[in-house]
């Protein structure tokens, strides 16, 4: 039986030149792609794949929250980030969301193979930078900006992410199909959670967030 594959990414060539490499191999299939985290989670919901193979830096829903919220969903379902970033935050946070495995996008093609089928066989496969980086965070556990972010519900980091790209209380609301109210109550629990106190504030916050972590 091919392992089912959906391919996250919001870049199309990236999507077809790894899509043509892995329709090579006898037992996989790619059954379906997406460009961004909340296309992704629908097409899990639908579909049902044995791995998704997750960029990180997307518009809309970045890589983490989307893996976050497929793992909790969906637990059978493996999540391997392949992403350019070498950013130990990063890394230990895509861990610590449920990612089965961390690899980057220069890695030989070989590797991805041998990637795919160690976490369809659960086990957990990192490049060895990202291998490194989770073993130290894993020693030395402290107060970090990664540990404070994760203190969000998803709903909260998506509505924080989109403050981040300057969109309105009401655009909010309108992109995630709910009422302008909930986007403000949403958005008072993430200012208590972080001890921050004025809007301005939360809009740097989620600014900086997204500037040092989740988009590049």
């Amino acid at each position: 039986m091919s392992i089912r594959i959906l391919l996250v990414d919001d870049h199309k060539i990236v999507r077809e030149g790894v899509c043509a490499l892995l329709e090579r191999q006898p037992d996989m299939e790619v059954v379906a792609e997406a460009e961004d985290g909340h296309r992704a989670v629908k097409l899990v919901q639908e579909l049902l794949p044995d791995v998704v193979i997750m960029d990180i830096a997307m518009p809309v829903l970045n890589g983490i929250e989307a893996t976050r919220q497929i793992v909790a969903k969906h637990p059978g379902v493996k999540v391997l980030i392949l992403s350019m970033h070498t950013d130990r935050l990063l890394v230990t946070e895509a861990m610590r969301a449920g990612a089965s495995g961390y690899m980057l996008k220069d890695c030989a093609f070989e590797e991805l193979i041998c990637a795919i089928h160690a976490v369809v066989s659960n086990q957990t496969y990192l490049s060895p930078m990202a291998g490194g980086f989770v073993i130290k965070d894993t020693i030395c556990l402290s107060t970090t900006r990664a540990s404070v972010y994760s203190d969000l519900s998803s709903r909260e980091r998506e509505v924080l992410q989109l403050l981040s790209k300057g969109m309105t209380t009401k655009q909010i609301a309108s992109r995630l199909q709910v009422g302008v109210k909930t986007v403000e109550v949403h958005r008072k629990q993430i200012m208590k959670k972080l001890d921050i106190h004025t809007v301005v504030e939360l809009t740097k916050y989620a600014l900086r967030e997204e500037s040092t972590s989740l988009e590049t």
